[in-house]
C-alpha cells in the first residue's frame, strides 16, 4: 500500500511540484495551505508522512508538529525551512521532526528523506501488527486442571515480568509459540515487537542474514541495508523455534548477542547495540544434544535460565473439555454457527483418541467440525473418521469386556448415521442430493434417518444417564 503524504505549504507553485514528483514515485498526495486544512486533513484522512512548512498564513508549523508528534509518535515529520533558520531547525528536531529539508531544496534530496519516512512507516505497521497477533495468541492460553499446568500457570506468572531468557520444550503442536505469546503480553514489554521465527523453515545460509541483517553488497543480491529480526525485535521478545536444529557457527554468534548485548550486521564494520528478551523452544532433548557435540554447552546454560516443558495433550485428558469448549466457541463465532454443546459420544470420541499432533490437531478437528455442523451440538460423525473410530474401538472393548459380545448393530446404526450426516452436510443441507451421493431413493433416507435417530443405542442412552457426564455447554 503507498505511502500517504500531506503536503503544508502555502506556494501554490511548490506545492503543485511536489504533488506532481511525489506522485510520479507512486505515493499518494493531500494538501493543506494553512494549520486549519493541515489539521482537517489529519482529523478525517489517513496520513503516513507529512512535509511541514513552518512559515504558514495562519500561524507557525511547530505548533502543529508539536501536537502531531504528542498524539501521533509514528507519523513522520520532514519539516521545510526558510535558508538560513538554524534554529528553528533545530528546535523542530528537538519536538520530535523525522527530518527537515532547507528551502530551495531538489527533487533527489527529497526523495531519498521521504523513502526513509516511509521505510519507518512500513516498519511500524509490521511490528504493529506483530504486536497485535502476539495479544490475539495470548488470549489463547487455556491453563487447564491438571496439576502440572497448573504449577507451570504460576510460574509463568512469577517469571513474566523479569527479562530473563527461558527455554520451553515439548512435542510439536504444544503451544510453545503460544506460550512465549502469552509471557511476552504479560511482560513489561507488552508494547514493542515479539518476532518469531522457526529456525528449522530458513535454510542455514539464510539464517544469518535473516537474523542479523546486512549492509549493502554484502553479498550478490545486497542492493540497501537490511534490518534483521534481532534488531528488528529491539525493546521486545526474539523466539527462536526449533532452535535444536541452529548449526554450532550460528550458535556462537548468537551467544554473543546474549553477552555482550551487540550484533554486526552481515558484512557490516560496527556494532549496533540490541535489548532484547530471548526465548528459545524444541521437541528436543537439548541436554542429549550437547552430550553429543551438537549444541553449545554454554548456550543451554544461557537459554534455560528458566526452562518450562508443555506436557502433550495425551497426558491432559481432563484439560480436553475445555479445550474443546474454547476452540468451539471461537470457530463458531468465526464461521456464524449457533453451537451451543458437544454431544456426549462426540467427546468420548475426543477423549479416547490420542492426537499426536497435540492441541494443533485438536484445534483443527474442532473447526472441521464447526464447518460440517448445521445444528446446534457437536456430533460423533463431524469429527474426523480417526478420531470417530477411536470412540468406536473404546466402546468394542468396554463391551468384550463387560458382556463377552461386541454391540455390532449398534456400531452399525451408528456408522449409518455418520454416512448420511456427511452426505448432508457435503450436500449442504439438500436430501434429494444427499440421497443421490448414497445411492438411496429420497424416501427412502427420510425413513431411514427417522428411524436412527429416534433409536436409542445402548451408548447414548448409558451416556445421557451417567451422572455428571452431560454435553459440555459452551
Amino acid at each position: 500500500m503507498p505511502a500517504t503524504v500531506l503536503i503544508v505549504d502555502d506556494e501554490s507553485t511548490l506545492l503543485s511540484f511536489l504533488e506532481r514528483i511525489l506522485r510520479d514515485e507512486g505515493y499518494e498526495t493531500l494538501a493543506a495551505a494553512t494549520l486549519a486544512q493541515a489539521q482537517q486533513q489529519l482529523d478525517t484522512r489517513q496520513v503516513d508522512i507529512m512535509l511541514l512548512d513552518l512559515a504558514l498564513p495562519d500561524g507557525n508549523g511547530l505548533s502543529l508538529l508539536e501536537r502531531v508528534t504528542r498524539q501521533r509518535a509514528d507519523l513522520p515529520v520532514i519539516v521545510l525551512t526558510a535558508h538560513g533558520a538554524v534554529d528553528s531547525a533545530v528546535q523542530a528536531m528537538k519536538l520530535g521532526a523525522f527530518d527537515y529539508l532547507t528551502k530551495p531544496f531538489d527533487a533527489p534530496e527529497l526523495l531519498v528523506n521521504l523513502k526513509k519516512a516511509a521505510e519507518s512507516v512500513a516498519l511500524h505497521r509490521e511490528l504493529e501488527h506483530l504486536r497485535q497477533l502476539g495479544h490475539a495468541a495470548a488470549e489463547t492460553w487455556i491453563v487447564g486442571e491438571t496439576p502440572a499446568v497448573r504449577l507451570l500457570a504460576e510460574q509463568i506468572d512469577r517469571v513474566a515480568p523479569t527479562p530473563v531468557s527461558i527455554l520451553i520444550t515439548g512435542e510439536s503442536g504444544t503451544g510453545k509459540e503460544v506460550l512465549a505469546r502469552t509471557i511476552h503480553a504479560r511482560s513489561p514489554r507488552a508494547n514493542k515487537a515479539f518476532i518469531a521465527i522457526n529456525c528449522a523453515a530458513i535454510p542455514d545460509q539464510l539464517l544469518e542474514s535473516e537474523l542479523f541483517g546486512y549492509e549493502p553488497g554484502a553479498f550478490t543480491g545486497a542492493k540497501r541495508q537490511k534490518k534483521g529480526l534481532i534488531e528488528l525485535a529491539d525493546g521486545g521478545t526474539l523466539f527462536l523455534d526449533e532452535i535444536g536444529s541452529m548449526k554450532l557457527e550460528m550458535q556462537a554468534k548468537l551467544l554473543r548477542v546474549l553477552e555482550n548485548k551487540t550484533l554486526m550486521r552481515v558484512g557490516g564494520t560496527s556494532e549496533v547495540r540490541v535489548n532484547i528478551r530471548l526465548m528459545a523452544a524444541t521437541n528436543r532433548d537439548l541436554a542429549a544434544a550437547v552430550q553429543a557435540g551438537e549444541f553449545r554447552e554454554d548456550l543451554f546454560y544461557r537459554l534455560s535460565v528458566v526452562q518450562f516443558h508443555l506436557p502433550p495433550l495425551r497426558e491432559r485428558t481432563a484439560d480436553l473439555p475445555l479445550f474443546v469448549a474454547t476452540f468451539v466457541e471461537h470457530a463458531a463465532r468465526e464461521m456464524g454457527k449457533p453451537i451451543t454443546a458437544v454431544h456426549p459420544r462426540a467427546m468420548a470420541a475426543i477423549k479416547a483418541y490420542r492426537w499426536p499432533g497435540n492441541i494443533r490437531e485438536l484445534r483443527n478437528a474442532i473447526e472441521r467440525a464447526v464447518l460440517f455442523c448445521d445444528g446446534t451440538e457437536i456430533r460423533l460423525a463431524h469429527l474426523p473418521a480417526e478420531v470417530a473410530q477411536a470412540e468406536a474401538q473404546q466402546a468394542g472393548e468396554e463391551g468384550a469386556t463387560g458382556s463377552g459380545q461386541i454391540p455390532l448393530r449398534e456400531a452399525l446404526a451408528e456408522y449409518e448415521m455418520q454416512l448420511i450426516e456427511r452426505a448432508l452436510a457435503s450436500s449442504g443441507g439438500d436430501e434429494n442430493l444427499a440421497a443421490s451421493l448414497l445411492g438411496l431413493d429420497p424416501t427412502e433416507l427420510r425413513k431411514r434417518r427417522y428411524s436412527l435417530e429416534n433409536s436409542k443405542p445402548a451408548a447414548d442412552a448409558k451416556a445421557a444417564a451417567t451422572p455428571g457426564k452431560p454435553a459440555p455447554r459452551l
